[in-house]
């Protein structure tokens, strides 16, 4: 059996208030800043990933939609598409084409997860037809109806077709993680929960030496992940906070690549293979 060879997938770009991105403030007041931060971040990637394994395509979010200029697309109502979010998609950018160029057709995808519903994670559904398409299920409901829409979430512009498939999480350990789901019978791809950016959000871990942790929005960049620092969407704090220190410590355990979907250097990460420093190791150096 080979190893699993991984892609980043680009589906464009985004641009975000800096707070959103790091968290300012704490309680209902972040919100506001969040909307009305005066700074932008830079274009951030939209990656989602193709896992090329023996068992079977795997596919971890599907990035956003060229459909996102179209006028109307995106509630003209809600606060945070009117002020707070950026995008740049081109139609070849979607993760349909994007596949086909790796020589995957979007068809022989057997597993599609999605780490959360929000739109540029969630907005290339209709390219993945005939897939298990996993997410969970409390996120799911999460994103029905106007509540969902409210928080940000676009379920009527989700394909018609899509039945989901619930991620099922047992016992299996990894590491800090207690609970996980495997993709594959060999078990080196893992669905692990990882609550904070969205109470339900998922990520998934592809075992090996080293092992890739496929962080969809857990942080907005590896720094942010080293520095503790939450983001400016996470309900809670305690819980995103709990989220860093697990993948953390998992990085202490085994060689770890983190590659969150909105960091500039996730690709060349991936591509050269570069860990997460050992930081109980650099703790012990400090005199």
């Amino acid at each position: 059996m080979g190893s699993p060879r991984i892609h980043a997938i680009r589906t464009g770009l985004v641009q975000v208030r800096r707070a959103q991105m790091a968290s300012q403030g704490s309680g209902p007041g972040r919100v506001t800043w969040m909307l009305f931060d005066e700074n932008w971040t830079e274009w951030l990637p939209i990656y989602a990933w193709a896992i090329e394994h023996d068992e079977g395509v795997i596919v971890v979010d599907t990035g956003e939609t060229a459909q996102v200029h179209v006028r109307g697309y995106h509630p003209s109502w809600h606060p945070f598409y009117r002020r707070a979010v950026r995008f740049s998609v081109h139609p070849d950018e979607e993760i349909g084409p994007r596949l086909r160029a790796l020589g995957i057709s979007p068809r022989d995808v057997r597993h599609v997860v999605l780490t959360h519903l929000h739109t540029d994670h969630a907005g290339g559904l209709a390219h993945l037809t005939g897939s298990k398409i996993w997410v969970a299920k409390q996120e799911f409901e999460r994103a029905q109806g106007w509540g969902g829409r409210i928080q940000g979430y676009l379920p009527h512009r989700w394909p018609k077709w899509w039945q989901p498939e619930w991620i099922q999480f047992a016992s299996g350990t990894v590491g800090p993680f207690k609970q996980s789901m495997a993709l594959t019978k060999a078990e080196d791809v893992l669905i692990v929960p990882t609550p904070g950016h969205t109470p339900h959000h998922a990520s998934v871990i592809v075992r090996g030496s080293p092992s890739f942790f496929l962080a969809g929005d857990t942080s907005y960049n590896q720094q942010l992940l080293l520095e503790e620092t939450c983001d400016g969407v996470s309900p809670n704090h305690a819980v995103t906070l709990e989220t860093l220190r697990r993948i953390r410590r998992l990085a202490n355990e085994e060689p770890l690549v983190y590659l969150p979907s909105h960091d500039p250097e996730s690709a060349e990460r991936l591509a050269r293979a570069s860990v997460l420093p050992d930081l109980t190791a650099a703790a012990a150096r400090i005199p």
